[in-house]
């Protein structure tokens, strides 16, 4: 490994701590994947991890373009994004609390997309602080658009298998309960988890 690899390496690993904590603590995306888990199984939920994943890079870009300073000097449009978000979080909790359990799904009950988990991250004020403290604290002075490349690339790799394990074990979790009263719980527990984290991220930035 040449002096500039490590250096590269050592410039990168408190990044990648910081990705790896953003990923892996609970958050909207997670509760997403597993409701999404619990009522359609592992499989659907990939669509998820890699559209939250890659809606979350991409917003580190964005925030790096310029876009996030924006937003700080228009704090009403900010503010916006967030009831826009909570709102449509709480729908998506309100899908998952309500959901029937052990009945025949029809054509028009369908999981969560890859497009709609990426869509999500732009209103989650979890993913927009995640990106601001990226551009903030780990750009570098003088950071152009290969840096934020880079940034984004090793955040969507850090993320990837973050959510990928919560994906894991929801999965497994999945196969152990059978009962129809623990299934409803377990849904409605999730739902509430997602509005709570919905709601607290408004007015934590609100």
């Amino acid at each position: 490994m040449t002096v500039h690899s490590m250096n590269l390496v050592q410039q990168l690993l408190p990044f990648v701590i910081f990705a790896f904590v953003a990923s892996i603590t609970p958050g909207p995306s997670n509760l997403l994947v597993l409701g999404n888990i619990a009522r359609y199984g592992f499989v659907a939920a990939l669509p998820i991890v890699w559209g939250s994943c890659a809606g979350a890079a991409a917003l580190v870009l964005v925030v790096g373009f310029g876009i996030g300073g924006w937003l700080a000097e228009h704090p009403r449009i900010q503010a916006a994004m967030s009831w826009v978000g909570a709102i449509w979080m709480s729908i998506l909790a309100w899908q998952i609390a309500s959901q029937p359990v052990a009945v025949a799904r029809s054509a028009a009950d369908k999981p969560t997309g890859g497009m709609t988990a990426a869509a999500l991250q732009v209103v989650n004020p979890k993913t927009w602080g995640m990106a601001l403290a990226v551009v903030g604290v780990f750009a570098g002075e003088n950071p152009d658009i290969g840096r934020y490349a880079l940034l984004s690339g090793v955040f969507l790799m850090v993320s990837l298998p973050c959510l990928g394990i919560w994906a894991v074990l929801g999965s497994r979790a999945a196969t152990h309960v059978r009962s129809e009263k623990v299934t409803r719980a377990f849904n409605l527990a999730l739902g509430v988890a997602l509005l709570g984290a919905a709601w607290i991220g408004v007015l934590e930035h609100g």
